[in-house]
């Protein structure tokens, strides 16, 4: 994470979908301008987006939730799901699901292998990692094992395009710049995902979630979604 900040006044600007208003802060910070999209009807259809998908994903998908919970429990039989506290909107915490693709003592092995992080932030990735089970292998290449989000998502403490949910002990070594994602609420696919995940410095995945602040619109969300396809197919930057 670059030390060196260039201070300058942290300014906001909120779009109302009728006019801008801008939000000044005493707090010294390296962060951009940012503008969120706060029109009401972005917000309403963006939200009857997240209820449809969702709820369209996970009738169709039903046939590979059942065969993913068989493959993982014969694999590592143990727990199917695995749930942890993320960060969502405005830094408010909440259980995120995903299919389990780790061995049940993964957590505890995670400070062993701290000094092979292969990302420049507060995340946690290596190449090969030893704690992931063969069926996670596979899940994660697919983006199998973040399917369960969909129920995140339909309940509402996610949506289907937004920057990905950090766990919150990653949240809290975040620069002030960088905690200017949660303004938004936390997605399944975003930015990050459809440019190589893991192939990517995590300071720049943090300035791509900035970009999507600024850029979120409808219009957006689409293309998002339908470049995911295509990412995840060619299980681009996926580890």
């Amino acid at each position: 994470m670059d030390n060196t900040e260039n201070m300058i006044n942290d300014t906001v600007v909120v779009s109302t979908g009728f006019k801008s208003m801008m939000l000044e802060t005493t707090e010294k910070t390296d962060a951009p301008q940012i503008i969120l999209n706060r029109s009401i009807f972005y917000r309403l259809l963006k939200r009857i987006l997240d209820i449809m998908l969702s709820l369209i994903g996970l009738v169709i998908l039903s046939p590979i939730f059942l065969i993913t919970a068989i493959a993982i429990y014969i694999d590592d039989p143990g727990p199917i799901l695995f749930k942890q506290e993320r960060s969502g909107i405005n830094g408010k915490p909440f259980i995120m699901w995903k299919f389990r693709s780790m061995y049940q003592n993964a957590p505890e092995l995670r400070f062993e292998l701290e000094d092979q992080n292969e990302l420049d932030g507060p995340a946690f990735k290596i190449t090969n990692d030893p704690r992931v089970t063969r069926v996670g292998k596979f899940i994660r290449r697919k983006s199998i094992d973040e399917l369960p989000q969909l129920i995140n998502i339909l309940i509402g403490n996610m949506s289907i395009v937004g920057p990905r949910p950090l766990p919150t002990y990653e949240t809290e070594q975040l620069t002030a710049a960088q905690k200017k994602r949660l303004l938004v609420k936390q997605g399944l696919i975003c930015y990050w995902q459809i440019s190589g995940r893991n192939d990517i410095s995590f300071s720049e995945w943090m300035k791509m979630d900035i970009r999507y602040i600024n850029e979120a619109s409808i219009l957006t969300d689409l293309k998002i979604i339908i470049s995911a396809i295509p990412a995840v197919i060619g299980m681009k930057g996926a580890r």
